[in-house]
């Protein structure tokens, strides 16, 4: 087997080229010029600007020559080319994959927990350059990419110390002469499909537990997002994580997921991303019964009820609703408020919304960065078209930004219905919709009317009360008073239609082992 691999090409290098079609504001495009020369020329020194593949330890173009663009949001220029893979190249990367699981997955606990800890070293270390890379490509301000990537590191870092702590069990016999135990053991090579909206989390975050239990993973990043995925693979080439424990093949997103389901040698799938997406791998899975953990879609409610603090309700859904410019499947994406706190809390709320400034990440004190696309925001369009048709009301926004590209103004909508289609699908962008509602019981009917089931919010000053909502929704995960609650130490995932499976904790071990019980007999002769 041979791999086309080389160092850096000129073609890597070929940063920003305009598209035509896509012009950033004059003023704009100087400034982020100048912000990313100083900044790929960092990402060129550490050797973090890779173009290529990783196939058994080695950067490999796409065996037929294909390559596809990575953009940047914010401007619309093109940051570099990646080699388009497909079949052949993932089949590789299995293969790789596969012979370097008997090897990984027989080193001690405490080898791996080594490995892992110096890869959230280096992760740590390049913090700001991997933060900015987040920026470049998926347009999230420097600040919250820079956020993430301590996120995303916490996972390698948690894990580092959860690979020492794959416990088995004694079961006492039910005969005098047997002896029982149970064994917890890698599930083997896990194919790992992951999303543009956190481009370093949503690897580590998988791939962190797959590697400290002992498997070995090909990731598929999105073709949107793959050079942070890249980059994070070349830091753990030099955390010493051996070739072929860690693959990254990307580009034709359908043969690539084919090749990872129809091979026997690929055990477990983990995918985060849409819900559609995420059935068709679960149907895919079933004709070799792969393990299988998707964390999809979401629909989340947040309740905002009379006896809330009005400030921290505030400060609260803001948080919940516009991080990554909406782009999260745990946004609000449904703000339930109690009518008689709606008016104070409509107002309150879209002052905090307009006194968000938008602009490219790069930016000082930008808050709210660009759609990952147009199609992003045709949708977002579309949500509050239908809204604004059968009645709701634009209290702020709703309108593309005057910054072009694929910014769009913060916006809140008031007197939306439950029946509406931005009630009832993840609109993934930033859009708040305000529902009136009149008593607890009205509120969590109308949270649980979805077939989603991930993320939910709710504001209160009653314990009591946040105790029987909290129990009462049908979600993953509550967050009360709180409208940031992902921390690598939790349990993240969710109920009916938004997935299977648990990351993060020390419950996303389980993923990826497999329970082995052993029944020894005779034990009494000599």
């Amino acid at each position: 087997m041979t791999f086309r691999a080389s160092r850096m090409s000129a073609r890597s290098f070929k940063l920003f080229t305009h598209l035509p079609s896509m012009q950033a504001p004059p003023l704009l495009s100087r400034q982020i010029s100048m912000d990313v020369k100083s900044f790929a020329s960092r990402l060129s020194s550490s050797g973090l600007l890779r173009s290529q593949g990783l196939i058994g330890g080695k950067w490999s173009d796409a065996y037929d020559g294909k390559t596809i663009q990575v953009h940047n949001p914010a401007t619309g220029e093109v940051i570099t080319t990646v080699p388009c893979m497909g079949q052949k190249e993932t089949n590789d990367a299995i293969s790789s994959a596969y012979g370097a699981f008997n090897s990984w997955s027989k080193l001690t606990a405490a080898e791996r927990s080594k490995c892992l800890r110096k890869w959230y070293d280096l992760l740590i270390s390049h913090k700001e350059e991997l933060g900015q890379l987040i920026t470049l490509e998926q347009g999230k301000p420097l600040k919250e990419a820079i956020g993430e990537v301590s996120y995303g590191a916490g996972f390698i870092e948690l894990y580092a110390e959860e690979a020492k702590r794959v416990y088995g069990d004694i079961i006492p016999p039910t005969l005098s002469d047997r002896r029982l135990f149970v064994l917890k053991q890698p599930v083997g090579v896990v194919g790992a499909v992951t999303p543009w909206n956190f481009p370093l989390a949503m690897i580590t975050r998988k791939v962190g537990p797959a590697l400290a239990c002992g498997c070995t993973v090909v990731i598929k990043p999105s073709e949107l997002t793959p050079l942070t995925a890249l980059a994070a693979a070349e830091l753990s080439l030099q955390a010493g994580i051996p070739p072929g424990v860690v693959n990254v093949v990307m580009g034709n997103a359908s043969a690539i997921g084919d090749a990872l389901l129809a091979s026997s040698q690929v055990r477990k799938i983990t995918f985060t991303g849409s819900t559609a997406v995420g059935k068709k791998l679960m149907a895919g899975a079933a004709a070799t019964v792969k393990k299988v953990s998707l964390e999809l879609g979401g629909n989340a409610p947040c309740i905002v009820f009379d006896d809330a603090d009005l400030d921290v309700a505030v400060k609260g859904t803001l948080a919940a609703k516009f991080r990554n410019t909406g782009q999260t499947c745990v946004c609000a994406n449904r703000i339930l408020v109690q009518e008689g706190i709606y008016d104070k809390f409509r107002d309150a709320f879209a002052k905090a919304v307009q006194n968000m400034q938008v602009g490219n990440g790069f930016s000082e004190g930008v808050a709210q960065g660009p759609l990952i696309n147009e199609a992003a925001v045709q949708k977002v369009e579309s949500f509050i078209q239908d809204a604004i048709s059968k009645g709701a009301k634009v209290v702020l926004g709703a309108k593309r930004h005057s910054l072009g590209m694929t910014f769009y103004e913060p916006t809140v909508l008031s007197d939306v219905k439950n029946d509406m289609l931005i009630a009832r699908e993840e609109v993934f962008g930033p859009v708040a919709p305000l529902l009136r509602f009149k008593t607890e019981d009205e509120a969590i009917r109308i949270a649980n009317e979805t077939t989603a089931g991930l993320a939910s919010y709710i504001f209160t000053n009653n314990v009591q009360r946040s105790w029987r909502v909290s129990e009462a929704l049908e979600y993953g995960l509550v967050g009360v008073n709180e409208g940031i609650i992902s921390t690598e130490v939790a349990p993240f995932g969710g109920v009916k239609q938004s997935g299977l499976g648990r990351e993060g904790s020390k419950y996303g071990m389980d993923e990826y082992l497999e329970v082995k019980y052993v029944c020894l007999g005779n034990m009494s002769s000599n």
